[in-house]
Parts: C-alpha cells; structure tokens; sequence
C-alpha cells in the first residue's frame, strides 16, 4: 500500500484538475451584506402566470409551445445590487433563453437602456453559456448595439442553485457569480452607459433565431417543460424614490467602488479560462458604435 505524508496529500489537492478548475477566492463577499427578500414583498408577475410558482420563496418560471413566464421588480432603481439564486433545466434546452437583468424599455421603448445576465440554452453534449450584455438608450431602432461578453461557467449550473448579481454604480457595472466578479464595465462616458432608473426583471422564453449557436439549434417542445427555479432574492441599494443623499453600495470593501487586488485577480483567472466571446475582440463589429472598447 502507498503511503502519502499530509504535505504530499495537500500538494496533490493544490495541483489535481478539480482544484484549479475553480476561480481563486475573491476575498470579499458583496451577496452577504444584502438580506434575502420574500418574493411577492418585492416583485409582482409580469406576464405567463400560469406558468410560475411559489414554494418557500423558491419561485419556477417554465416555458412550454404555448408561453414562457416573467416577473418585474415592484420598485424602480437608480443603483444597487440585484442578485438571485438560480437554478437551470438539465439536457437539451436549445433556444431557451433564462434570464435575470435591469431594464427601463416599459418606460422608455425603443430608446431603454439595460444590463442582462442571460443563460443561453444548449444542447445534450455542450455547456450552457452565460451571457452578460450592456445596452445604452436604444432598442427597435436598427441600431442594437449590444455589449456582450460570454462566459462558460466552472460548474454545471443545472446541478445546484448558483448566486448570479448585478452590481450597478454612476460609475461602474459589476457582474458576479457566487461573489466572484467576472466583469467589471466602466463608466467611460455618458453615452456609453445607463443611468437612468431600472427594473430588475427574470424571465424564460423561446430565442430560437439567435440564442444557440446563432439560431443553429432551435428549441425543440418535446422536452419541455422547460423551468428555470430563483430563489435567494436580493435588491439593496437607492430606488427611483430614495433621497438625492442615497449612497451608491459597493462590491468590494471600498465604500468608492471597484475591486480589490484579490477580486481583480479573481475576475481575471475567470477571463482568462471560461471567457468564450468579447464584443471588444470581435473583429466583425463597428467599433466606431463601441468607443469605450479603445479608450
């Protein structure tokens, strides 16, 4: 029998595939300083009823040939963090799109601004993709121009319930997951950055022109129904109505924003190994509508 010494054992850990397929501690946690709210205390359905429900503040939304399912913030914000705790359909799900985002396009259509967290659906034998995406004052007007970043994430997000956020300054927009910031988009100037009240929004519905592979797989209602389960609800920070002297919160210990050393470096080792497409490095895009790409 082979004998190891613990420092043997522990270097092994430190080197074995499982251990350095996952980021590095962020060091700080931003989803613990906001309190878990009940659902229907802070949000209301928006659209599919029939097709959401509630069990111990665990809410499932599903989208089946006849509708999908979403839900609307009861309050406007002007910054905050917005976080759930999402829990995805297992097999194939091409075309489905499971989203969690901000957005103002009820009061501002097809001039609204917005920032998604979007899972795209996939099929049997590949990853779901994350998507985060950044629009600024403009919809339905021929000019979409989308911000996207895409990651594969370093879990399979349909075995358990993983924490997803948004985190949403006058100068900067943070997206987490399970507290690890894996993109951080700067205020770079006014035209390239949303800063007029939003909802916080959750949805499931059918994208089958463009969410798998450009519109390649398309959702396929034999396997549905297709349901995506929230739990963990969070929203802190100054709504539409708090006073002018509401202070922007934080996702790092810096009460002025950013990241630490240690979150950066987190945020870059999840960049450098499941970061799958940057709208920057897209060579087949008009960077001329995307300045803030070079500057």
């Amino acid at each position: 029998m082979a004998f190891f010494s613990p420092l043997l054992l522990l270097l092994l850990l430190l080197i074995s595939p499982v251990a350095a397929s996952w980021p590095p501690s962020p060091g700080f946690w931003p989803s613990t300083r906001f309190r878990s709210m009940e659902f229907y205390k802070g949000f209301r359905n928006l659209w599919g009823p029939q097709h959401q429900s509630l069990s111990q503040n665990t809410l499932s939304i599903w989208l089946d040939r006849t509708t999908g399912s979403g839900f609307k913030s009861l309050r406007p914000f002007r910054s905050g963090y917005f976080g759930a705790s999402i829990k995805l359909q297992p097999g194939y799900t091409a075309g489905v799109i499971t989203s969690f985002y901000l957005s103002n396009n009820e009061a501002h259509p097809g001039f609204h601004d917005e920032v998604d967290i979007e899972f795209l659906g996939t099929t049997f034998d590949k990853p779901y993709t994350l998507q985060t995406n950044v629009y600024v004052r403009g919809s339905g007007d021929g000019r979409i121009i989308g911000r996207e970043m895409k990651f594969h994430l370093w879990f399979d997000p349909t075995k358990d319930f993983h924490h997803y956020a948004i985190l949403w300054r006058p100068n900067e927009i943070i997206f987490l997951v399970d507290d690890i910031p894996i993109r951080r988009y700067p205020r770079k100037s006014a035209t390239t950055f949303p800063s007029r009240p939003m909802w916080l929004y959750g949805s499931i519905w059918d994208a089958s022109s463009w969410a798998t592979e450009d519109g390649k797989y398309r959702a396929d209602y034999r396997y549905q129904p297709f349901v995506a389960k929230y739990t963990n609800f969070k929203a802190g920070g100054c709504s539409a109505y708090s006073p002018a002297w509401c202070r922007p919160v934080s996702a790092s210990p810096f009460r002025s924003g950013g990241l630490t050393r240690q979150q950066r470096n987190a945020m870059k080792w999840v960049q450098s190994h499941h970061l799958v497409y940057n709208y920057c490095w897209d060579n087949k895009r008009d960077h001329s509508l995307t300045p803030e790409c070079w500057h």
